[in-house]
């Protein structure tokens, strides 16, 4: 299948065929890590026992746990709906995993309309994602949907 980005076509390339969950969410890790700019962590927060734990990352270590309606991840899994988050300091609750972080978005991952997990993307620049940048990582998250629906 042929995508609107090259981001999400190189996401496609890397997994096809590729039958490990956890390989293909390192991998997409990574694939943001050195791809975007002005990122300073990458990766998912996977649900497990009704909270979010952390999975495959780019970046400095981070939060182990995540409770469902705390900080911008918990609060994309609670309303199952992407955050975007210009200044993360003006965020109600939110986690500072890392202090050197200003912007954040999240994506939660669904599969069957279930939030399964989260894609969060952290920068240490204010206002760092767009609304362009948040169709494309929606489109990134759809590839990764499909990876684990094929999981499943």
């Amino acid at each position: 299948m042929k995508y609107n980005s090259l981001l999400v076509n190189q996401l496609a390339a890397l997994t096809d065929g590729v039958p490990h969950l956890v390989t293909n969410l390192s991998n997409a890790a990574a694939l943001l890590y050195d791809s975007l700019e002005g990122l300073n962590w990458a990766g998912f927060y996977l649900m497990r026992q009704g909270k979010l734990i952390l999975g495959p990352f780019q970046g400095k270590p981070a939060c182990t746990e995540i409770a469902i309606g705390k900080g911008v991840c918990g609060t994309a899994a609670a309303e199952n709906k992407t955050q975007r988050v210009p200044d993360v300091h003006q965020f109600p609750g939110h986690i500072a995993c890392d202090s050197a972080s200003n912007s954040e978005i999240v994506i939660p991952i669904r599969v069957n309309g279930r939030v399964v997990g989260v894609l969060d993307i952290d920068s240490p620049l204010f206002d760092r994602f767009s609304q362009a940048d948040q169709a494309e990582l929606e489109e990134f998250v759809g590839v990764i949907e499909g990876i684990w629906q094929e999981n499943l």
